[in-house]
């Protein structure tokens, strides 16, 4: 895997990228994380014969931080597709976790033509959540204190080791940057006032087999519970449900030996 600097629709961001040729799959990260988040999938599944790109999402990262930029599903959705452009992709495969797997399916309700297949990982927006809720969550985003991320991580991961010292410090200090105030504000507003507007599932279920999809989540999954998954597999019908054991809201970052086996097998068609 190679990282460097890119810039998408104008916008500076940081690209994660492994392998080559003309199969892509692109994975977008969710709420407080970042491209990198995926290092434990890019290479094997690259080496399975894909060309796997990561991103950091504004406001993340090192991406572009602070308040110019228009947060939300739909921005959020436009750079997958600025990034696809620009690195020549007609079409791709989709993988998003947690908000990024509303923004991946957010392409692929509004661009199914570029859509070649879409696994969604305890995915976030595929139904509303009604206003308690995303004022909880709206609260979580901007608690960016050091008990708050290491209080996230821990309940992210289903075994804590994977929230080490360093991992709980590098996380603190990537999100107290320079314009992450801003940009984690403006998030909170969004999920405050219009997360649930942009939700994906009606849609979605309404393109029906338009292209193949794969929902995976975590057993143990505490930010978006199981039962969630089983709601979306009964709506969309053609994404079937694949759980992956002892895992919290990170399956691919706890056991990816088993995750990326899973999305392979799935990517290949099989």
């Amino acid at each position: 895997m190679i990282s460097y600097p890119a810039k998408i629709n104008g916008t500076l961001t940081r690209l994660m990228e492994a392998g080559e040729g003309d199969n892509f799959v692109i994975f977008t990260h969710g709420v407080g994380a970042r491209g990198d988040r995926w290092r434990r999938n890019l290479d094997p599944i690259a080496a399975a014969g894909f060309h796997c790109f990561s991103l950091d999402l504004p406001g993340h990262g090192f991406a572009q931080k602070g308040p110019d930029f228009p947060y939300g599903v739909p921005a959020f959705a436009d750079l997958v597709l600025g990034l696809m452009d620009m690195k020549g992709a007609k079409k791709a495969h989709l993988v998003g976790t947690s908000l990024g797997g509303q923004i991946a399916a957010w392409v692929g309700v509004n661009a199914p033509d570029r859509v070649k297949s879409l696994t969604l990982v305890g995915s976030t927006g595929l139904f509303p959540i009604g206003p308690e809720a995303c004022n909880r969550i709206a609260e979580r985003i901007v608690d960016r204190n050091l008990a708050g991320i290491e209080g996230k991580l821990k309940t992210v991961m289903f075994d804590p080791v994977h929230a080490t010292p360093d991992f709980i410090a590098e996380e603190y200090a990537i999100n107290n940057s320079e314009g992450s105030t801003e940009s984690f504000q403006k998030l909170a507003i969004y999920f405050r006032d219009q997360i649930d507007k942009d939700a994906v599932g009606e849609k979605l279920a309404a393109l029906g087999d338009r292209f193949p999809q794969l929902l995976i989540w975590g057993s143990e999954d505490k930010s978006v519970p199981v039962v969630i998954g089983e709601k979306a597999a009964a709506l969309l019908k053609h994404a079937p449900l694949r759980l992956i054991a002892e895992t919290s809201h990170c399956p691919y970052y706890e056991k990816p030996d088993e995750f990326n086996a899973m999305v392979i097998e799935f990517l290949k068609g099989r």
